[in-house]
């Protein structure tokens, strides 16, 4: 995958937020994936586009 394609732009994770906690988000390039701490989920990226749905997200340990 294109290194382009594996970056979120900093002003729209600025403007997302969890679906399920309401909280901010961390992007993990290495995963391709937004990260919510307080829900413990990470939400994939498909070319280049944030799939907020819960029932997309991976459940995380932290």
């Amino acid at each position: 995958m294109e290194e382009r394609m594996r970056r979120v732009d900093p002003k729209l994770l600025e403007l997302l937020v969890c679906p399920l906690s309401k909280g901010r988000l961390s992007y993990d390039a290495e995963r391709n994936e937004l990260i919510s701490e307080k829900a413990r989920l990470a939400y994939p990226i498909r070319d280049g586009i944030p799939i907020m749905l819960i029932s997309e997200a991976r459940k995380i340990e932290m």
